[in-house]
């Protein structure tokens, strides 16, 4: 009776969940080819926009509730070419920060659009920088607090090999000018490599140098450098690793519990497999490490963690990619494992220099996205072609959950396993919340077909294996990669429908 009883309640839970989730596409528009630039700007009022660059055309597309077109605005007041572009979305608008380059200066503006797609106001200049060069990659990196108050850009002039010069700007949400700062940073040529800043909401910028995994010498040297908004100063801060090596290191604003948190994979050889995972929690209260874990991974993690299949290590081709703090001052860390290889060559983790094989910065539906994301100030290595036929693989992903103390309470594995030819636009996955789950978005294959798989964990760490979404049309090819949330059951998800872009709107 009982074994009937849960059986129901199953199946019944199932079929709620059928009937609440919902697809909706847009319909694919003529211009909207593989060589379109794209970013999902979200949901603002009752509508649902998206930024495309065409060529030398960009524009903003406006949906309805029903994912029909409403209207479709020409961004006349940009230049014909620029470098790169971020978005900032608020309640009622957003900014679309560009840059561009006219004769020998690089220009960072920003334009605030309404909901109507509309510019409100006149661009707002940021920044400029003269070059004696043809900009073709960006010269400004964009970062923002997690409450959205504070704004900054920063720029990183690395041409002495010995000294890099860091400088950067902060704003406040209406994009008024709060303190702008340079300073130089000492770098070691072939050897010092920067990480990924963040900034809090208090207008912080923090981020770690580290010495590379050098010949000599079984440590490498961490410093989180750190900004504060009134401070005159970088101030730098050494943390102890204790003959370990450390890869793919993140930093992550705690701004619930005043701390900053950096994390990243560790090998205890130089270019050895992973042993574990190091975290360290840095409290802004006090200016000192307030503690720091290596968390070795046991047999069973291991061997969980691991393809099926695969020769290699556990943990080795895995990227830290999401990471979440708590209001206790815990945190949840999800990694990913990524790798590509070339005419039957593997590529190892060690050769993505910092990065994962697939992590680009911009959105391009293209054969083939931006290649080989890293951390943008690494010392000058050779990072080497791949040719033209390579393959990209994303395998299984690792949930893990710690305590304030940075002690392990949990670990989890999603198992999935995913590859695609000279694009990595139909791989990875992405993450929408629930109430008390974090879900995961991504592809699997079913008689020869790509179909998109949900699964959940919960907070104890159980894994949910979700019921079929569904309305899954098999003409349309979902990017769960680039997906975002936009309300507490709205997922926006961009597709590919007979060589076409279009967009998904998915209800919970």
């Amino acid at each position: 009776m009982k074994r009937i009883f849960f059986t129901c309640i199953a199946l019944t839970l199932a079929y709620l969940f059928s009937q609440a989730q919902k697809i909706t596409y847009t319909e694919p528009e003529r211009d909207d080819v593989r060589s379109v630039d794209f970013d999902i700007i979200g949901k603002i009022g009752n509508h649902y926009l998206f930024y495309k660059h065409i060529r030398s055309n960009y524009n903003i597309t406006i949906y309805d509730n029903d994912m029909k077109l409403v209207d479709k605005v020409n961004m006349d007041f940009l230049p014909d070419r620029l470098i790169n572009s971020d978005i900032i979305t608020y309640k009622d608008y957003f900014y679309f920060i560009y840059q561009f380059q006219k004769r020998s200066v690089v220009s960072c503006m920003a334009a605030r659009i309404g909901a109507d797609g509309k510019i409100q106001g006149e661009p707002i200049p940021l920044d400029t920088t003269s070059v004696s060069f043809f900009a073709s990659n960006k010269i400004y990196n964009l970062l923002f607090s997690e409450d959205k108050q504070k704004i900054a850009i920063y720029k990183i002039n690395s041409k002495n090999e010995d000294q890099y010069v860091f400088t950067c700007s902060l704003f406040d949400a209406a994009l008024n000018n709060l303190s702008k700062y340079t300073t130089p940073i000492a770098m070691q040529a072939h050897n010092d490599f920067l990480t990924e800043f963040t900034l809090d909401n208090s207008g912080t910028v923090a981020f770690v140098k580290a010495s590379g995994n050098s010949e000599t010498s079984n440590l490498q040297n961490i410093f989180l450098l750190v900004k504060k908004p009134d401070a005159t100063q970088l101030d730098i801060y050494p943390f102890v690793t204790d003959k370990i090596y450390i890869d793919d290191i993140r930093v992550k604003a705690d701004n619930l519990n005043n701390h900053f948190l950096i994390a990243g994979f560790y090998s205890k050889q130089r270019r050895g497999n992973i042993n574990g995972l190091y975290c360290a929690l840095f409290s802004k209260s006090s200016n000192q490490i307030a503690t720091s874990k290596e968390t070795v991974f046991n047999d069973q993690l291991k061997s969980n963690a691991k393809s099926e299949g695969a020769s290699r290590a556990a943990f080795d081709d895995f990227f830290l990619q999401n990471i979440v703090m708590r209001k206790d001052g815990g945190f949840a860390i999800a990694s990913e494992s990524a790798y590509s290889s070339s005419r039957g060559v593997y590529n190892n983790r060690w050769d993505y220099m910092f990065g994962s094989p697939y992590w680009g910065n911009s959105n391009s539906f293209l054969y083939g996205s931006p290649f080989g994301y890293s951390y943008p100030w690494s010392s000058p290595y050779g990072y080497g072609g791949f040719g033209q036929a390579t393959r990209y693989f994303a395998d299984n992903i690792a949930v893990m959950s710690f305590d304030s103390s940075a002690n392990m309470e949990w670990a989890s594995i999603i198992s999935k396993s995913q590859y695609d030819d000279n694009t990595d636009n139909f791989i990875g996955y992405g993450t929408y919340l629930t109430s008390g789950e974090v879900n995961f978005l991504f592809n699997e294959f079913s008689k020869r077909t790509l179909l998109l798989q949900s699964q959940s964990i919960d907070a104890s760490g159980k894994v949910i294996l979700n019921p079929t979404l569904k309305e899954l049309d098999r003409g349309y090819q979902f990017m769960p990669r680039y997906a975002k949330q936009v309300s507490s059951r709205e997922v926006l998800i961009p597709c590919q429908y007979r060589n076409y872009l279009c967009f998904a709107k998915i209800e919970f």
